[in-house]
């Protein structure tokens, strides 16, 4: 359903300008390099973890035991990492001093891109952010468990030897809290972990040893 405006909306050139400063700085995330490899040995950017989240929304919602609003779920997965443009990617496992004032930076960030959009749009883009970060809504937590999701099966898809120590362990402790809310993401999730664990076993890895050493 197309977005509700009023009759009288234009966009001034000069707030036009400001529209594609931001687009401009969003190209960051094309070359913001994750930690996470392509089948064909590739480091993956932001831009492609976001894209392969949003494919996996629409496929996904139709299952869903708690239906969302997909456009809705769409647009906080478009905007998620949106502060990683100024920012720059942390990897999950980091302990580092700017692992720990990332969501401070991030808001930052975010004030940031809002300021330099016309008001509608800064608005529009905070409060987007806001909601994903605050994980209260059925969109936002379907969006955050599709984060987490979308990062193992992209290690399921990379060699082996990209996987960290820690991202072993990721297997079992870091989807779990994220899907529990709804049958199907649990569903989904078991798929990935037993592509995991059959990926660590062709590499000659035990997965009960690396589970007993993390649960």
């Amino acid at each position: 359903m197309p977005e509700k405006n009023s009759e009288s909306a234009t966009l001034p050139q000069a707030d036009a300008e400001r529209l594609v400063d931001v687009l401009a700085l969003a190209e960051n995330l094309k070359t913001e390099m994750r930690h996470s490899w392509l089948s064909n040995g590739r480091q993956e950017s932001v831009a492609e973890h976001t894209w392969m989240m949003s494919v996996a929304a629409v496929l996904m919602a139709p299952h869903l035991q708690h239906p969302v609003d997909l456009g809705q779920t769409l647009k906080l997965i478009a905007l998620h990492d949106i502060a990683e443009a100024i920012t720059g990617d942390i990897p999950f496992f980091e302990e580092s001093a700017r692992k720990t004032t990332k969501l401070d930076d991030e808001a930052e960030a975010m004030e940031k891109m809002q300021r330099m959009l016309p008001a509608a749009s800064g608005k529009l883009l905070l409060e987007l952010w806001r909601e994903y970060e605050d994980c209260v809504t059925q969109e936002a937590k379907f969006a955050r468990a599709l984060d987490k999701l979308e990062v193992q099966h992209q290690h399921n898809l990379a060699d082996l030897q990209t996987w960290t120590e820690q991202e072993f362990g990721l297997v079992y402790t870091k989807m779990d809290r994220e899907c529990a809310h709804d049958t199907a993401l649990m569903t989904l999730l078991a798929v990935i972990r037993s592509r995991a664990e059959k990926k660590m076993e062709n590499g000659g890895f035990d997965p009960a040893q690396v589970k007993a050493r993390v649960l």
